[in-house]
């Protein structure tokens, strides 16, 4: 049976992973390592040999307990040609995002990953606990935190530009959709959670995501100094309209959220 996972829940509980990862784990201890590799090397993941990230992932974590990096360093040239298919290619499939733009976050989520990797290799790094729980949901959280970055970077200075939306915020409710913070009493601390919440983010319609995302990176809606980055300057919208946003994006999340918990 495959070593428990380290990493403790709020509540003190250990995160486990899935009966099917455990089910697969179970299978390949009983096969060499030559089958192993030549399963691993299986894209399709219908084929019933293919052998899911989460298990490949566990194999290369558990071969530092070998006395030679050789098995490690054949894994781990799998694993790491997987992470990098599954990170954005230079072209954008949206016709939004530059090429450019698209390589930085590749970088980024990439490089964090096999910083991970490393690490572990020394001393074990629970983060990597996630990835053996949902490997794809926990590698779209490492993009998404890469994309928001380099967003954020390439937003600081943005010019300002309105779109006339006819139609204007009072005073009193621009300050109220300004201060509000729409993700008060979510459980934040619950890595599981937040995993659901970045994949639900990133299924909103663009301007509704690109919303969130700056609420979360600490933006304000609007401001009378010219000199903040808001979230109307970088848009190029209205406050009422970044409301409304917002607003269609916490319903969208929250309906997201309440059916994710009910699979």
């Amino acid at each position: 049976m495959a070593a428990a996972l380290r990493k403790q829940k709020p509540d003190g509980a250990l995160y486990n992973r899935t009966p099917a990862t455990e089910a697969q784990l179970s299978i390949l201890g009983q096969l060499s390592r030559d089958e192993i590799l030549a399963r691993s090397q299986i894209h399709s993941r219908s084929d019933p040999g293919y052998v899911p990230s989460e298990c490949l992932l566990h194999l290369v974590r558990a071969s530092r307990a070998d006395n030679s990096n050789a098995w490690f360093e054949r894994l781990y040239k799998v694993l790491s040609a997987r992470v990098l298919r599954a990170l954005p290619a230079a072209a954008s499939a949206d016709g939004e995002t530059s090429s450019l733009t698209n390589e930085r976050i590749r970088d980024k989520a990439y490089g964090r990953f096999i910083e991970m990797l490393a690490g572990d290799r020394q001393t074990y790094d629970d983060r990597l606990d996630f990835f053996e729980i949902r490997f794809d949901m926990a590698l779209k959280r490492l993009r998404l935190d890469a994309q928001k970055q380099v967003w954020r970077d390439d937003n600081r200075s943005q010019p300002i530009s309105y779109d006339d939306d006819n139609g204007e915020l009072s005073p009193e409710m621009e300050q109220a959709a300004g201060s509000l913070n729409p993700f008060e009493g979510l459980e934040f601390d619950d890595e599981a959670f937040r995993l659901r919440l970045d994949a639900a983010i990133e299924a909103l319609p663009s301007e509704q995501s690109r919303t969130i995302q700056m609420l979360m990176l600490e933006y304000q809606i609007h401001s009378e100094d010219p000199n903040v980055v808001t979230i109307c300057k970088v848009l190029g919208k209205t406050p009422k309209t970044i409301w409304n946003y917002r607003d269609r994006a916490m319903k969208a999340l929250r309906k997201a959220l309440v059916e994710g918990e009910d699979q």
